[in-house]
């Protein structure tokens, strides 16, 4: 069925058509405040203002026009010409009991599909993930997962830096610094520590600078040696990020790194040149915008003076690939804010290129620490993804040990885990991705306000109901007679329809923070109405109804966070 705003705008919409004698469009919205009703309707006063008309006056003639039988809602006109709309308790009943017998809770698939290629997490091989990737990597797998259900083609890749000139240096470090011990344990923290004391070399020694170079030329030419180890570089890079996103429950169809794109490069920049859309300059050739007042000031460096290929090669090889293989209609990159001028200028480049798809920069904020700066450890080093991860695990588990000391081990890590990387996971995604946020182990782990533990948390509780009252198996049947008479049902029964419009709002909107504050709203409204009105203890007539209402609750929190990325409990 169609969501609850797409339903209230085309009946409002053809009223007001109606009323104006040509097709005019209503914006429907949830109000946020219940004075003014459930949902108001926008565009009166515009299509006065066109039409020449007393906007009160249209607003009163569009609602002669609604049919009642038709609307699940009562109507007023408001202000200027506002019409405020209020749901009616019956039609809600009946869209709950409809979403609880639907596998998809009553949200529809979008009516034209697209193939979507969603870019995220992109760490560098060789390197250790740290807490910089973090909010790329989950961010980009929300997003992914929204669409995904929403019935798009989603196609994901993680673009990993796997070329470029730290191979050389690591080469070299690797044939003469190497402690094998080390590497056996932890190859990537020893591959970084080769890396930093070549790089601090060279800066010294140029004959080490000079070996650097030579080893990277002979990588870049297939030299099978060298071919070897950064093969070994990529196999043990490959296999410490998996451990990390096995954590984070986040995957990926391809992993088409930098390397691959590698062949067609020089055709790239070729093409550009033949095509007059780039230019020598100073012996470089680059991308020039003296149309584009915003980036008329900085080129687009393609290739630099000594031949070399940068990122913007790559980035540009990429979006023909993805638009000629992947026939992409959208390429979404889910990367900080900080490159926002690159993917203004990559996507200018690209489109002057002939590329037709949509292209997207999702940027987001920095993660800070108390001081209000970038989040490091003490000694000023990027915190390691992995030890965030462990220390969230380990936090929960004292949580949960100090709440219930006679929990088995194995439950204890298994509630660790989850509510670890929830926490993590939703302290994240609970945030306006285009703002800094402050890092808070306290608020993060918390069993209330808007946390990924009180999701969690509600969940169990909910399931528990279930348990004592022996109903584990409990499901809606069609013929159920649902009621919806207090206050607190039928604010519950309102949130939980939104979800649809909530999901489409991510959609335009890439931003999984709308999402989150959907269920934070569901469970606080649950919340609400489990402490005022009985549920086991409800009479005969009721009781149905009160259950209906706590199953759906479950059913949509569960679904939600997994739509994060994020697992439940049955018991916490």
């Amino acid at each position: 069925m169609p969501t609850i705003e797409q339903l209230l705008e085309e009946k409002v919409s053809a009223a007001l058509s109606a009323a104006c004698g040509a097709p005019t469009a209503a914006q429907v919205s949830a109000t946020g405040d219940p004075q003014r009703g459930d949902y108001s309707a926008s565009g009166v006063m515009a299509a006065a203002k066109a039409h020449k008309m007393n906007p009160r006056q249209l607003a009163q003639d569009a609602l002669a026009h609604l049919n009642p039988s038709d609307v699940p809602a009562s109507w007023e006109v408001a202000g200027p010409g506002f019409i405020n709309l209020r749901l009616h308790a019956e039609w809600l009943a009946k869209a709950i009991l409809t979403a609880a017998l639907d596998q998809r809770l009553g949200v529809e698939t979008v009516a034209k599909p697209e193939t979507i290629v969603v870019d995220y997490s992109a760490p560098n091989i060789a390197k250790p993930m740290h807490v910089g990737h973090i909010r790329s990597t989950i961010i980009g797998a929300a997003l992914a997962r929204v669409l995904r259900f929403l019935g798009h083609r989603v196609i994901t890749d993680n673009h990993v830096g796997d070329w470029g000139t730290q191979f050389g240096m690591l080469i070299v470090g690797y044939r003469t610094l190497l402690d094998k011990a080390a590497f056996e344990r932890d190859p990537l923290a020893e591959m970084e520590r080769i890396y930093k004391a070549i790089q601090a070399k060279t800066k010294t020694e140029p004959a080490i600078a000079a070996q650097a170079r030579e080893e990277l030329a002979k990588l870049q030419k297939g030299d099978p040696d060298n071919t070897l180890l950064w093969q070994e570089f990529m196999a043990v890079s490959r296999q410490a990020f998996e451990r990390v996103y096995s954590r984070l429950k986040v995957t990926f169809d391809h992993w088409l790194g930098e390397s691959f794109y590698n062949p067609q490069l020089a055709n790239v920049v070729q093409e550009l040149l033949d095509k007059g859309l780039a230019k020598p300059s100073e012996g470089a050739i680059c991308v020039f915008y003296e149309d584009q007042p915003e980036l008329a000031g900085t080129p687009f460096l393609i290739q630099k003076q000594d031949g070399a290929f940068l990122y913007a090669t790559t980035d540009l090889a990429t979006l023909k690939y993805r638009a000629e293989t992947f026939h992409a209609d959208r390429v979404i990159y889910v990367v900080d804010n900080r490159q926002q001028l690159h993917f203004k200028q990559l996507f200018s480049a690209a489109r002057r290129w002939g590329l037709k798809m949509s292209m997207e920069h999702v940027g987001f904020g920095t993660i800070l620490g108390d001081d209000g700066k970038p989040i490091k450890t003490r000694e000023g080093e990027p915190i390691k993804l992995e030890a965030l991860l462990d220390e969230a695990e380990e936090r929960a588990q004292a949580i949960a040990r100090s709440k219930n000391p006679d929990l088995l081990e194995a439950d204890l890590a298994r509630i660790a885990h989850v509510v670890g990387m929830g926490a993590v996971k939703y302290a994240d995604l609970m945030q306006n991705r285009t703002t800094d946020y402050r890092f808070s182990w306290d608020k993060m782990l918390a069993l209330d306000g808007n946390t990924g533990p009180y999701l969690q948390y509600v969940y169990a509780r909910i399931r528990s109901v279930f348990r004592r009252g022996e109903l584990e198996t409990w499901q809606p049947s069609g013929d159920m007679k649902i009621q919806l008479r207090e206050p607190q049902e039928l604010d519950l029964a309102k949130q939980m329809i939104r979800l649809g419009d909530t999901l489409l709002g991510v959609e335009r909107t890439l931003r999984p923070h709308l999402l989150a504050s959907y269920l934070y709203d569901l469970a606080t409204r649950f919340n609400i109405f489990y402490q005022s009105q009985p549920v086991l203890k409800a009479d005969d007539e009721i009781r149905p109804t009160r259950l209906l209402l706590c199953y759906l609750t479950a059913r949509y929190i569960k679904a939600g966070l997994d739509l994060l990325g994020i697992d439940t409990l049955e018991t916490m």
